[in-house]
Formats: C-alpha cells, structure tokens, sequence
C-alpha cells in the first residue's frame, strides 16, 4: 500500500465523524520519507472538548507496521483519559505495545485510528 492511500483512508474516516458533528476540527499532516514510509500526524477535536492528539511512522512496504505510534486522548482540561503507545519505559512493562489509564500500564494491541475513534464514541462521547 502507498502513503498516499494510508493518508486517504484517515483523511476519510476523519471526515465521515466530522460530517456527523463528532468531530469539530482536524488537522492532519504527513511526512512522506518515501512512497511507502512516512510520519502521519493529527490533532482531533471533539464535540465534548476532548482531543485526541495521534502519530504513527508507518512502514507499508510489505504491510502496515508501525514503528512508532500514539495515541493520546484527553479531556478539555487536558487530563489524559488514554494513550496507546509502543514507547520505551523504565522500569519495562515487560511488553512493547501498550495502553495507559489512568496510572496503570496494560498490554493492548497495536490499534488503527479507526478502532480508537471507535473507543473514544462508545465509551466517551455517547
């Protein structure tokens, strides 16, 4: 898969949410490093004031792998209510990918922006 249709495939999910009024405003940016290797950042906010600020430096040559990745949901106070991330911590986990709650560290897959915008309506916005 090309950057450019990993771009495309956000770019239209986000639209999808903001058409419904879920999402107030976006802005999305992407550093290309090669057709198939680049850095996609965004910031989304929410109807609620939440945002949930996202990166990923992503490797699609032979699938999607992304070598480093967040994402970081707060609240309008910028209290975090989660992060996703494959970040180095001292002590380890004991494991790569991870989630963050609160002040405890759990073991989560690798999610997509799709899965956690999913997360963030069920569970925060309806």
């Amino acid at each position: 898969m090309l950057l450019s249709k990993y771009l495309h495939e956000i770019t239209e999910t986000v639209g999808e949410l903001t058409e419904t009024g879920l999402i107030l405003s976006s802005g999305l940016t992407a550093d290309f490093r090669t057709k198939k290797i680049g850095l996609i950042k965004g910031v989304l906010s929410f109807c609620d004031g939440s945002k949930l600020f996202f990166r990923e430096y992503v490797d699609l040559r032979y699938r999607i792998r992304k070598e480093t990745y967040s994402f970081h949901y707060q609240d309008r106070d910028d209290g975090l209510i989660f992060r996703y991330d494959n970040a180095d911590h001292k002590p380890s986990p004991g494991f790569a990918d991870h989630k963050h709650v609160g002040d405890q560290v759990v073991r989560a897959e690798i999610p997509d922006l799709r899965e956690v915008l999913e997360e963030i309506i069920k569970e925060h916005l309806t």
